[in-house]
């Protein structure tokens, strides 16, 4: 991993040598990385809004172990379009692919549909014994993200939730000088992602305001992402919720546009996460110790610019990593635990064990009170 302008090396012994304390050498290109054998992992690429084709579809031709074979849409036109454009063999209907037509052209699918779409499209998968990327959050509801976790286990196939920040290089080193006790022992977590929708002109005629498709407002959106990766970093689960919303305009259906929100860890450390869709955008991740803090400015938005600043023993070192395309890391990563012995991070319990925190936000919201975590 190189730092633009520094030298990570350069960078990570200053850092070293100032605060008399080691930092991990393990954070090399792919610190995940196994012996890899086999055919590429063909993918079946279901949803085709904007991300999957702009994002993910080109993640997947500049991975080293995936490759796009088939591309599923509610639209054939499109889903033939868009199968045509990146050299898919098959552009077929949502309906097509519950059929089972062209089952033999794909291994795995990568789910990016409403959130509420993302059960009937995983039983798809199990049924013909393919293994399932599923963005997050897992479901609209924790009972259907624990219904996707059962129904993948029973039909043996594989089940990632689709973190990104878990393959980020930058977040996992992040995590590794947090579990190394460079800033001492963890105490508390903040982080933000917003986004002004409303100022930037979007329609309110859209599934992220669908309560019946997006489960929730900004939180299930954007708010999951400092929410995940407190867990994450910190390595721990929280144990109880305390939260505050402020419900949007008549255009969000009864959503929030604003929600704010901490987390307990046992006896340790409290994360502060807020999230909305009509305050101006804010994006970072911060992370506090007895001795220092690290902060990531930038680190939701896919292959952003990104800064790190590490405050210890009185010194500070701020590096601004080059890092390659979280969304090649994690195809490659998820690719990797299906051609090898690697066991997947975030799995599909990890995944519904948010959707479950998110309920428990919205309970504390409504009544106001702190909310414990089973």
């Amino acid at each position: 991993m190189s730092f633009a302008g520094t030298g990570f090396y350069l960078w990570a012994g200053t850092l070293a040598c100032r605060m008399d304390r080691d930092i991990p050498s393990t954070f090399e290109e792919r610190d995940w990385a196994r012996d890899v054998t086999g055919e590429p992992v063909r993918f079946a690429v279901i949803g085709l809004g904007w991300f999957g084709p702009d994002v993910a579809i080109p993640a997947i031709a500049e991975s080293d172990y995936c490759e796009t074979t088939v591309c599923v849409s509610g639209d054939k036109a499109k889903a033939e379009r868009v199968a045509e454009e990146n050299d898919a063999e098959h552009g077929l209907t949502y309906d097509e692919y519950a059929d089972g037509e062209a089952v033999d052209a794909y291994d795995a699918v990568y789910i990016v549909t409403p959130n509420a779409l993302h059960l009937p499209h995983v039983e798809t998968a199990a049924e013909y014994d393919k293994d399932v990327l599923c963005e997050k959050p897992l479901e609209a509801t924790a009972e259907r993200a624990k219904q996707i976790v059962e129904i993948c286990e029973e039909a043996g196939v594989d089940l990632m939730t689709a973190y990104r920040m878990h393959t980020t290089r930058s977040v996992r080193y992040v995590r590794d000088l947090v579990a190394d006790g460079v800033i001492g022992d963890p105490v508390h977590t903040r982080g933000a992602f917003s986004y002004n929708l409303v100022a930037a002109g979007e329609s309110m005629d859209q599934w992220r305001l669908d309560p019946d498709l997006a489960g929730g407002g900004p939180l299930m959106d954007l708010g999951v992402y400092p929410l995940n990766t407190s867990r994450f970093v910190l390595d721990a689960d929280p144990t109880a919720v305390h939260a505050s919303t402020v419900e949007g305009p008549p255009g969000f259906d009864g959503l929030e546009e604003y929600c704010a929100f901490t987390m307990e860890f046992g006896d340790g450390p409290v994360a502060s996460c807020d999230t909305g869709y009509q305050v101006a955008g804010d994006n970072y991740f911060e992370v506090g110790g007895t001795h220092g803090r690290i902060r990531i400015d930038g680190p939701y938005n896919v292959d952003a610019d990104r800064k790190i600043t590490v405050r210890a023993e009185g010194e500070e070192v701020v590096a601004e990593p080059d890092e390659p395309s979280e969304m090649v890391e994690e195809f490659d990563y998820f690719a990797t635990a299906l051609l090898s012995d690697m066991e997947i991070g975030p799995d599909g319990e990890h995944g519904a064990f948010d959707v479950e925190i998110t309920e428990a936000i919205y309970e504390s919201a409504e009544t106001g009170e702190r909310v414990d975590l089973s």
